[in-house]
């Protein structure tokens, strides 16, 4: 009989998905920029009233001072993840997609103040969800 050389377990190895490892990268980048001009967005707003401008009547209307609140919050949950996802950590990015869909749905109902930046922001939202969902750091190639 012939002897066989054992050189370990065979052991396949998935390619790495080389796009989401870079979104998964871009994602905590903009995350924290996302962040940071929705605490200022949230600053400004409780500063001052009327900083922000009514068109026509909406469905939801608020209190800009309340939503000053709300992208304040949201502003600082998105920069504390952002910085989080560069860990690596499941947990990291489980609240980073968190903090996306809270963030696009924000930004959804603060349509009437300012269409433009709500739907860029609902975009790059939709970018770091899919980012972070299918980026493994176990299948990253370094």
């Amino acid at each position: 009989m012939a002897e066989q050389m054992s050189h370990g377990p065979t052991t396949y190895r998935e390619p790495a998905n080389r796009w989401a490892t870079g979104f998964a990268y871009f994602a905590g980048c903009v995350m924290v920029v996302a962040g940071i001009f929705g605490v200022f967005a949230g600053i400004a707003a409780i500063l001052k009233n009327d900083v922000f401008v009514f068109r026509g009547d909406y469905v939801f209307k608020w209190d800009v001072t309340g939503w000053g609140w709300v992208h304040l919050g949201i502003g600082v949950l998105l920069v504390v993840a952002g910085l989080a996802v560069f860990t690596g950590q499941l947990w990291a990015r489980v609240v980073g997609i968190v903090a996306a869909v809270i963030s696009a749905v924000a930004n959804f109902v603060f349509l009437p103040f300012f269409p433009l930046w709500a739907i860029v922001i609902i975009a790059l939202d939709i970018v770091v969800i899919w980012a972070l969902a299918t980026y493994s750091p176990e299948r990253a190639a370094y």
